[in-house]
């Protein structure tokens, strides 16, 4: 594209590579026939300067010739003036010569800018055609993409009602984690959240409310804990947990901590000879390191502290974990009634407990993965609803664009592209007129 800045009022237009070469071909025609003017107009006063240059120095001789030598000169000069004539004539017919041609490059000139104006014209037709099919174009593709935005958001739609299922607990949770279960207390929350989710699919095993108090030897008051599961595949028990579960009011004066009943529930599972200890919490609600999820805790063997939406996912993973060291076990029992070398087998559970802590970090990450997982994928889903909402407006802005486009808008501050359309339309007429109805 190029630039054109008019000299008068200063506005710039843009041309495309063929308007702007058949502009400048004009320009360059009218300099050309000035110029050529200009040179004739140059020749003939140096052919008439040099003329009489030559006919006084003729004259000069021809008198002192003809002081000399009359007769002779005399022809001699009748000679010269036919030299003279003759060159008079070549002059006449050079300058007729040269007219003819300049009336042939002018006609010429005048044939090409025709043609050229002609060519903008059949150009400014595309153009509109163009510009018609862009305008059918971009009604069809707001079209589609009406109904792209449709499809998008009656999929969006469904999936956002399925996801909102799946994380309805875990957003309930994070939005009400300082508020006691609907009423309920935490113990009576999880007794009856087991009941509805894992009796069903586990129906052997038991979740029983912890009623024996138990002395050690320098306790003066026995202690117990919450609940405790179990369960048992073949007569084998391969999973026992002790559950604590701590809740506290809003209005508590004195907030307790997690770590304040770590040595007691350790104690707690020790005494009821469990595997594991979960302390089901809602104490330090704004520390983050117990709002991530399931929490290994150091320094105690197989302890761990959730907040109650993960009271089912830690018993889950848990029994999944301890299944897979059943066997290790049952071979354990089967080699003990042998009386065989327990070696083999104890090397087992102590490679299964090292393996243990990593198989529950690595759940506990999965678990994290998940729930991350489904908020991305909502505000995914916002976002390309939000994109398509922004495209529908930039369709519309170029439809309304495409509409206001016109051929006095495109030629608007362009004079010469509009003196050459005007000029081509009158020449048109002009033919049609002078051909008569009949030649039409």
């Amino acid at each position: 594209m190029k630039e054109i800045k008019c000299p008068n009022c200063g506005t710039v237009i843009t041309v495309d590579d063929a308007d702007f070469a058949a502009i400048l071909n004009q320009v360059r025609t009218e300099e050309f026939d000035a110029e050529v003017n200009r040179r004739i107009e140059e020749t003939k006063r140096l052919l008439k300067a040099e003329e009489a240059k030559k006919q006084a120095l003729e004259a000069a001789e021809a008198a002192k010739e003809a002081a000399r030598l009359d007769a002779r000169h005399k022809e001699d000069l009748s000679k010269k003036e036919m030299e003279i004539e003759k060159l008079r004539q070549q002059i006449a017919g050079w300058e007729q010569g040269k007219a003819l041609e300049l009336e042939a490059a002018r006609l010429k000139a005048e044939q090409k800018a025709a043609d050229a104006l002609n060519q903008k014209e059949t150009e400014l037709r595309k153009k509109e055609e163009e510009i018609s099919r862009l305008i059918t174009d971009a009604a069809n593709e707001r079209k589609n993409a009406a109904e792209r935005v449709q499809a998008l958001l009656e999929t969006h739609k469904v999936e956002k009602e399925s996801l909102e299922k799946e994380v309805e607990l875990y957003r309930n949770f994070k939005q009400k984690r300082s508020v006691k279960l609907l009423g309920e207390d935490l113990e009576q929350h999880c007794y009856t959240l087991y009941n509805q989710t894992l009796l069903p699919v586990m129906p052997n095993a038991t979740f029983l409310k912890d009623n024996a108090a138990v002395k050690d030897g320098d306790e003066t008051k026995g202690s117990k804990g919450d609940f405790i599961f179990r369960d048992k595949e073949d007569g084998v028990e391969y999973i026992s947990i002790m559950f604590d579960m701590k809740n506290e009011s809003d209005d508590a004066v004195n907030k307790k901590k997690n770590a304040d009943f770590f040595d007691k529930l350790d104690k707690d599972r020790k005494k009821k000879d469990c595997e594991f200890a979960v302390l089901v919490s809602m104490l330090e609600m704004d520390n983050d390191l117990y709002n991530n999820g399931i929490v290994s805790v150091p320094g105690y063997e197989k302890m761990y502290v959730v907040r109650p939406d993960n009271f089912i996912p830690i018993i889950t993973l848990l029994v999944q974990t301890s299944k897979k060291a059943l066997s290790y076990k049952k071979e354990l029992a089967v080699a003990k009634n042998q009386s065989v070398d327990l070696s083999k087998f104890e090397d087992q559970l102590l490679a299964f407990k090292d393996g243990f802590s990593k198989n529950v970090a690595n759940a506990k990450k999965k678990y994290d993965e998940a729930i991350k997982g489904i908020d991305t994928t909502i505000e995914t889903l916002s976002k390309i609803k939000e994109s398509l909402r922004i495209s529908a407006t930039h369709l519309t802005a170029a439809n309304n664009k495409a509409d206001d486009l016109t051929i006095r808008k495109l030629t608007y501050n362009n004079p010469t592209v509009k003196a050459g359309i005007e000029e081509a339309r009158a020449k048109k007429a002009q033919q049609e007129l002078e051909q008569g109805p009949d030649e039409q």
